[in-house]
């Protein structure tokens, strides 16, 4: 049995409006225009087809793929951390469309229904397939399961390198940055906390909880 917490053709968005169909032609037409602006010949074999991909790009990469966010009855009683590990992601730097790549580590503390487990991994495509910032996207998977899951506790960590900052500008390489979202008991309580950091990778990476 499911719970009535399901989403509908689309998946749930939260505060995010539902994607518009994709204009290819107005896309690859705009994307030759900028390259064009840049000073970069289209003629050669080899950039013929580029305005074309270059719009497909974007597009996949803005796109998340539609799911049903699934619910069980928490039958056990379970009342411990769940936590979806080293989930991977690319989401698209807001400020300069350029990508970001990270891991997350998304868990939650049940109340009288569990998730079903591949959720919190869509989750976390859900919200990266938009121009992002990694501050608001860390605290809007947080907040999309305290509300819609109603978990106990919820507790977010990303991490993630940005091109805009290795590959241009300060060209810190190599360098990531790391943000967190607590809510519910995982807000209040800094035990659980540290277990959530323990578990997700350790203090040895991310950490002391109190730094986090």
């Amino acid at each position: 049995m499911t719970s009535a917490l399901v989403a509908p053709q689309s998946p749930p968005r939260a505060d995010w409006p539902l994607p518009l169909p994709v204009d290819f032609p107005a896309a690859e037409q705009a994307a030759a225009a900028f390259l064009s602006a840049l000073g970069i010949a289209l003629d050669s074999a080899a950039m013929a087809r580029t305005a074309a991909r270059m719009a497909a790009a974007y597009a996949e990469l803005l796109t998340a793929r539609e799911f049903e966010f699934t619910t069980f009855p928490n039958q056990e009683g379970h009342h411990d951390l769940v936590i979806a590990r080293s989930v991977p992601f690319t989401s698209v730097c807001a400020h300069h469309l350029l990508p970001f790549v990270g891991t997350a580590h998304v868990g939650y503390l049940p109340g009288a229904r569990i998730l079903g487990l591949s959720k919190l991994a869509r989750l976390v495509e859900m919200f990266a397939a938009r121009p992002q910032v990694q501050e608001e996207m860390t605290q809007q998977i947080a907040a999309w399961l305290a509300g819609q899951a109603a978990a106990v506790g919820v507790g977010v960590l990303i991490t993630g390198e940005h091109l805009c900052m290795t590959l241009r500008g300060v060209r810190a390489r190599g360098a990531t940055t790391v943000t967190t979202a607590w809510r519910g008991v995982l807000s209040d309580d800094r035990q659980a906390r540290g277990e959530f950091l323990a578990l997700a990778g350790g203090p040895a990476e991310y950490g002391r909880p109190g730094r986090c």
